[in-house]
């Protein structure tokens, strides 16, 4: 598949390496026609680093949290980052039941502080939730939605896409949708209102067909615009315009 580089897009979740090795995807994303990436933090160290690679780079942005893989770290340090140049949003935060590589009551406590920072800093709430829709939903309830949260690497059904739309969520669809069996996902992107879709890569994970099986990068997010293009039955022009546009505002974005 041949990507249209008259076209903007933006990555809005990815995890971009510092060094020589970031420098080179943003260059080829930018070859590829996406103007903007959204570097994301799973740890304080992560965080840190995402931090300083936005700063190296003209449309290059932000966001710090803990993974919820990394909630018995804790969020020791992570609100002082949210003052640093470029920083976008809090996350990505959540739960993960399917590894659990933290205790869920610390998961669950983990993630209600980051809603409190993100509501009490009118930021973006980027989630990370797997095989854990109840009690993401019912932390969100209790917590109060942040106005601007998105559910990133969205993979539930349309079940779980229409209880995140009820409340406001924007659901992020990564290269899982180009996967065959994705069947689910893929009637759930069907089910969502193009303006409340964005696109990511989750780089350096997940890559798209025709890449899959190798190491994902910002450019690839092209990709996944087509297929989510197919899945509504309209040209990729119509979703590069309506994910471009709901990127710059739930994130606020500038140049």
């Amino acid at each position: 598949m041949s990507s249209d580089t008259s076209l903007e897009w933006i990555d809005n979740h990815c995890h971009i390496p510092p060094g020589h090795d970031g420098d080179v995807w943003v260059e080829s994303a930018r070859a590829a026609g996406v103007s903007k990436m959204v570097t994301v933090g799973v740890t304080h160290e992560r965080s840190v680093e995402a931090i300083a690679v936005a700063s190296r780079h003209d449309g290059v942005f932000a966001t710090v949290g803990v993974h919820p893989h990394d909630a018995t770290d804790g969020m020791d340090g992570i609100e002082a980052l949210l003052f640093a140049d470029k920083v976008v949003g809090v996350g990505e935060a959540g739960l993960d039941y399917h590894y659990d590589h933290s205790p869920r009551d610390v998961q669950k406590d983990v993630f209600a502080q980051h809603i409190a920072l993100a509501n009490q800093h009118d930021l973006p709430l980027i989630i990370h939730t797997r095989d854990a829709w109840a009690d993401t939903f019912d932390i969100l309830d209790a917590e109060g939605v942040p106005a601007r949260t998105v559910f990133h690497c969205f993979t539930g059904g349309p079940d779980d896409a229409r209880a995140g739309l009820d409340r406001g969520i924007v659901i992020s669809v990564s290269g899982i949708v180009t996967f065959k069996n994705a069947t689910d996902l893929q009637d759930a992107v069907r089910c969502t209102p193009l303006d409340m879709l964005m696109v990511e890569t989750d780089s350096p994970y997940l890559a798209p067909v025709p890449h899959r099986g190798k190491k994902n990068q910002p450019a690839n997010v092209v990709h996944v615009g087509a297929a989510v293009a197919e899945l509504h039955g309209i040209e990729p022009a119509a979703v590069a315009h309506a994910t471009t546009q709901r990127a710059i505002t739930f994130y606020a974005l500038s140049s």
